[in-house]
């Protein structure tokens, strides 16, 4: 395994100077770095298992190999080592894979920003059927969903939305959905039966936690002001509308959904966390800039990784070349199969860099 043994060797003594130090009384008194270091902790764990299963197998193949040399052990020898080598290759196999690096906020929670791109009123209605569709995705796979803020056009779509995804590992399962999804089809509005091509983009936000980023109250300006629905009739009296503007990064967020300002806050919070978060990790993470420089743009139409092609039941993933014609189904909620062969994509090209 070469260099990449040297690795696991440093990992696995890395693995032991976590457990020294979560023994530590001062670190047993302090509950954010009992979370640090466990977490660490459980990060490495599958990987060091592995690699003591696999100094024990090749331990025994050298043991088997001396075995060869006595005439009258040579054929238990032969039989054990075939199935050690075996063994010992299946585990070559997996460490490779779990060296992988792993994007810190893989197991997050995220918010996801839907926009209504090119397109006017249909695609408001795109951005509509978007929204539904990762909705879906996320009941059909135990995630809990929570509207965060959206400005609805009252035909069913949305200029924008931010939809909360919760649940263990949701950023590792959708981080790939950040772009620009573009529909072709013929609107309900159409009476030459014209096909139209519209667009939205979409933001793929890890959520923030306390441990990850700090912020200060002097640097947030607060506004509130009165809810309002489509086409600007009122929906409350009372002025529970808040919106928050982090003045260092200039950063803005505004919810509405609740009937409660304390409620509207709290998720204004949230979601401003999540964006100051993502602004960081964007300057912060060179190694994410090939995963997500086709984040969203311009909402235009050429810029696309994914287009819906509703005449021909079609969708097609541009980054990887996947195609599938089970258009309806992945509005419904079905994009499993995408979804995995983006993230085996990911692997492969993340593999290759490892060489």
């Amino acid at each position: 395994m070469g260099l990449i043994e040297e690795k696991l060797t440093r990992i696995e003594k890395k693995y032991t100077e976590i457990e020294n130090k979560l023994a530590d009384p001062e670190v047993s008194t302090n509950p954010a770095l009992i979370q640090k270091y466990s977490k660490e902790l459980s990060d490495l764990k599958e990987i060091v298992e592995n690699f003591r299963i696999y100094k024990t197998v090749s331990q025994q193949i050298k043991d088997a190999k001396e075995m060869l040399k006595d005439p009258e052990m040579k054929e238990l020898a032969e039989s054990e080592l075939k199935g050690l080598e075996d063994e010992k290759s299946k585990l070559d196999a997996k460490l490779e894979f779990l060296m992988i690096p792993k994007d810190p906020n893989d197991e997050k929670s995220i918010f996801l920003e839907i926009r209504a791109g090119t397109g006017g009123d249909e695609a408001a209605l795109f951005a509509g059927d978007l929204f539904r569709m990762y909705t879906r995705y996320a009941e059909r796979n135990g995630f809990k969903t929570e509207v965060m803020s959206a400005n609805s056009t009252g035909l069913g779509g949305f200029k924008e939305v931010v939809l909360g995804v919760y649940g263990k590992g949701a950023f590792s399962k959708l981080k790939f959905e950040g772009g620009t999804h573009r529909v072709q089809r013929v609107p309900d509005t159409e009476t030459g039966g014209r096909i139209h091509t519209s667009a939205a983009t979409v933001a793929v936000m890890p959520e923030a936690e306390d441990i990850d980023i700090k912020v200060e109250t002097k640097d947030l300006r607060v506004d509130t002001y009165r809810a309002s629905g489509p086409g600007g009739q009122s929906v409350n009296k009372t002025s529970s509308a808040v919106r928050i503007t982090h003045v260092p990064s200039g950063i803005v967020v505004a919810c509405q959904d609740e009937r409660s300002q304390h409620q509207n806050r709290d998720k204004a919070m949230k979601l401003l966390k999540a964006k100051i978060f993502e602004a960081q990790e964007e300057k912060q993470r060179k190694e994410r800039e090939e995963l997500r420089r086709v984040m969203v743009g311009s909402g235009d139409r050429s810029e696309k990784i994914r287009t819906y092609n509703f005449p021909q039941s079609r969708v097609t993933d541009h980054r990887i070349g996947f195609t599938t014609h089970n258009l309806q189904g992945l509005l419904d909620g079905d994009i499993n199969d995408l979804i995995e062969a983006l993230i085996a994509a990911d692997r492969v090209v993340r593999l290759e860099k490892m060489k």
